[in-house]
């Protein structure tokens, strides 16, 4: 599913995503198609989900944004041996 059909299926939510497709450039993640695996109104409940969806799948890609954000860009993040810088 691509960002605009998230807002308009999700409008003024938080949506923790699994991203299907995505490329880097220059230090950003650029996502183009998400799966929505939950919604929520509240920003940390987002983010605990988005946690521990992300410690149970380490080889899957996922992220969490409020629908109001216009694009799906995050910063990305070095994580080395001894984690995030």
């Amino acid at each position: 599913m691509r960002w605009q059909e998230v807002q308009k299926r999700f409008p003024n939510e938080w949506v923790v995503l699994e991203v299907i497709k995505a490329h880097s450039d220059d230090g950003h993640r650029y996502i183009e198609e998400v799966v929505v695996v939950d919604r929520f109104e509240n920003s940390l409940e987002a983010m605990d989900r988005y946690e521990k969806i992300r410690k149970d799948q380490l080889l899957r890609e996922y992220c969490f944004f409020h629908t109001s954000r216009e694009n799906l860009v995050a910063r990305e993040r070095y994580m080395g041996i001894r984690g995030p810088r």
